[in-house]
């Protein structure tokens, strides 16, 4: 069986450094019917939208089932759980809390605690409320303010017991991939809706930080975002800018304004009909210090020159790609990670996301999935690697817990280190699991070859 091992030197061996797994409340939970209605479930009733034509209503029954969950969570040996609220489950269209929703988090972070866990919120991974896109969604700045009205709820509701809070998950998506490309919830296109998304989006975590910082400044309070290498095609000068191009809008135009207060070069390059409308104020409200960065990280991406003085992407050219057709670059991970932090001067980083979908089947009560052990066993040696060289890196979540709602692809992927049979809701162990907890485990008391 394919393990998962660390030189017995590494600090993330020490007693310090967090090992964990996540998840995010859409694409588990289910209870439609104990909730608002998100841009989620709209989305899903789309012809087309959804690869298989499936929904999150029922997902994987998180709601009735999470005292199990956590108890399996609990099993696999790890410091700390990343879970995320879902806005349309604690708070009324009114905007008072749903009492019967917030007690559900209450209940279920003081379980993680108790069993000796950390707790990880993200307050947004996507699920908006669908009142609010019929306003315009993050093309409203009003949004923005309910956001930071349901932070201080949240924030109240559960306070410094929770280890991190992180206001946003993965900005990028929600405003590319929802109101650029049209491909995730709400489904809009234009690049002008785009960067106006993005710019409210950061607008919602400034304003959603300075809450978290006074309820709870106990906490540690940050932002996660995605990455991805913006790797050029060729070495001729077209395909370099069209990459630096690439990497402006899609990684930094996220982490610049937070940690310099300022958008990147490109913005200069936009058409004033595609530029965002920046209000006075706005860049110092987006640009406060957080206390940690998260980072998710899947794969590098490869661009070329479009020919017009943009970017496109050009296709993977090996074979060894996840279920998603992605490349399987560890290299690409620490070369990342080293980058980031020599061109920033960013706080600590956990690296909340970090995972493969891979074809997997149950197969007499087991499921072999040998290509995700070795996707954690070299991906988690690529953040050793950085941390080697000097990068801050405090903790590792692994992407996912469970199979479970893979937004527009529906339940055709599989991102899980736990089986789910989706019929009976039987939730087995992979291979990666018992692989993932071995390594975990075999941190006696944090000592490990003289590692304190």
């Amino acid at each position: 069986m394919q393990e998962i091992n660390l030189p017995s030197n590494s600090m993330m061996l020490s007693k310090d450094f967090l090992f964990g797994v996540a998840t995010s409340s859409f694409q588990i939970e289910g209870d439609r019917k104990g909730r608002l209605d998100c841009i989620w479930d709209t989305f899903c009733e789309k012809k087309n939208a959804i690869t298989d034509a499936t929904n999150g209503d029922i997902a994987c029954n998180h709601i009735d089932l999470w005292k199990q969950d956590v108890e399996l969570i609990d099993s696999l040996g790890v410091d700390a759980y990343r879970l995320s609220i879902s806005w349309p489950r604690v708070m009324k269209q009114d905007g008072s809390v749903n009492e019967v929703g917030m007690r559900f988090y209450v209940n279920l972070v003081n379980e993680v605690i108790k069993r000796g866990m950390k707790v990880f919120v993200t307050l947004y991974h996507w699920d908006l409320p669908q009142h609010l896109e019929d306003n315009g969604g993050w093309l409203n700045r009003n949004t923005a303010y309910a956001f930071e009205k349901y932070a201080e709820a949240v924030a109240n509701a559960l306070g410094e017991k929770v280890h991190s809070y992180a206001t946003l998950n993965e900005p990028f998506c929600s405003a590319y991939l929802g109101y650029e490309a049209g491909i995730h919830a709400p489904g809009k296109t234009g690049m002008a809706n785009g960067r106006k998304a993005a710019h409210h989006l950061l607008l919602a975590h400034g304003l959603a930080l300075k809450v978290l910082n006074r309820v709870c400044p106990k906490s540690q309070n940050g932002i996660v975002l995605n990455f991805s290498n913006c790797h050029t095609k060729s070495d001729s000068p077209e395909d370099i800018h069209a990459a630096k191009l690439a990497d402006d809008y899609q990684n930094q135009w996220y982490l610049k304004p937070i940690i310099e207060g300022k958008y990147p070069d490109i913005i200069d390059k936009l058409a004033p009909d595609v530029k965002p409308d920046i209000a006075e104020g706005d860049m110092a409200i987006i640009c406060q210090p957080i206390d940690y960065l998260g980072i998710n990280y899947y794969t590098r991406t490869v661009y070329q020159s479009d020919g017009n003085g943009w970017f496109e992407i050009v296709p993977p050219a090996t074979t060894e790609l996840t279920a998603m057709g992605w490349e399987i670059t560890p290299d690409a991970f620490t070369e990342l990670l080293v980058d980031l932090h020599q061109r920033y001067d960013l706080p600590p980083i956990y690296i909340t996301e970090n995972g493969a979908a891979m074809d997997d089947e149950l197969i007499d009560g087991e499921v072999l999935d040998d290509g995700r052990t070795a996707y954690f066993h070299t991906h988690l040696n690529a953040v050793n690697e950085a941390i080697e060289k000097g990068v801050d890196i405090r903790g590792y979540f692994a992407w996912s817990l469970m199979d479970n709602f893979e937004w527009a692809l529906g339940y055709s992927k599989r991102f899980g280190i736990v089986y789910v049979d989706y019929a009976t809701q039987k939730r087995t162990p992979k291979q990666s699991a018992l692989a993932y907890s071995k390594l975990v485990k075999s941190r006696i008391n944090g000592y490990i070859s003289g590692i304190k």
